[in-house]
C-alpha cells in the first residue's frame, strides 16, 4: 500500500464520490493505494464466494468482497478501511437494510490477503483496527507461504498451515474449509496452451 499526496484533506463522503473509489482506503484524510496482483485478488475472491455460498446457504449473513468500505473506527472517523473479504451478521445492521454509504459498523469476520507491495508495518496496523472496533476474527492470508493467521478479540492468534483446517469457529459456526482450498491449484499438464485456443 502507498499514499497518494493530496493538497487537501479527504473525507469519507469525498472518498465514496471519487469514480476510482474502490481503489483506495482512507487513513486519517489521506488517500492509501490498495495495490492488489492477480494472485491476491484471486485468493480474496475465492474466499468471498466460499464464505458467500455458505452463509446465504445458512441464512447467515452478509459477505463482501473486497470494493466494500469500513467507517466504524469511533477514534479516527475520517477512516475508511477495505478488506478483502468481510461478514456481518444478519440483525446487526439498522432496519437489517444495506446503506448506501460505508457500513459504520464493524464487521463479525475480516480477511486480509498480502499483496506484494504490502508493509508489514501497514498490515499490523490494520489489525490493530479492526480488533479496535470489535471485529471478532480476522484471517491474514499469505499466498507465498501458503499459510492464514487468526487473529481473536481475545487476543489469541493462531497459525495455520495449507494441511490444516480453516474455522468460522462461533462466528460463522459450522463453516469448515482446507486452507489449501483458498489457494490456486496449478493447472493440469494437458490444459490447451494460449496458443492452442482458437480465435474468432
Amino acid at each position: 500500500m502507498s499514499a497518494v499526496a493530496t493538497s487537501t484533506e479527504i473525507t469519507p463522503k469525498d472518498l465514496l464520490g471519487m469514480p476510482d473509489e474502490k481503489d483506495f482506503e482512507l487513513v486519517d484524510g489521506e488517500l492509501v493505494e490498495r495495490n492488489m496482483g492477480a494472485m491476491s485478488s484471486w485468493i480474496g475472491g475465492q474466499i468471498a464466494r466460499l464464505l458467500g455460498d455458505f452463509a446465504e446457504s445458512n441464512d447467515f449473513g452478509w459477505v463482501w468482497p473486497a470494493d466494500n468500505g469500513y467507517q466504524c473506527f469511533p477514534d479516527h472517523p475520517k477512516r475508511v478501511r477495505k478488506p478483502d473479504a468481510s461478514f456481518v451478521r444478519y440483525g446487526r445492521l439498522p432496519g437489517n437494510q444495506l446503506p448506501n454509504g460505508y457500513l459504520q459498523i464493524a464487521p463479525d469476520l475480516v480477511v486480509e490477503v498480502i499483496s506484494p507491495n504490502d508493509l508489514a508495518v501497514e498490515l499490523d496496523g490494520k489489525v490493530i483496527d479492526y480488533l479496535k472496533a470489535g471485529v471478532s476474527l480476522i484471517w491474514v492470508i499469505n499466498p507465498d507461504s501458503r499459510v492464514v493467521h487468526i487473529h481473536r478479540a481475545d487476543g489469541s492468534v493462531a497459525r495455520l498451515k495449507d494441511t490444516d483446517e480453516l474455522s468460522g469457529e462461533d462466528v460463522l459456526p459450522g463453516f469448515l474449509c482446507k486452507v489449501s482450498a483458498i489457494f490456486p491449484r496449478s493447472a493440469p499438464a494437458d490444459s490447451p496452451s494460449s496458443e492452442n485456443v482458437p480465435t474468432s
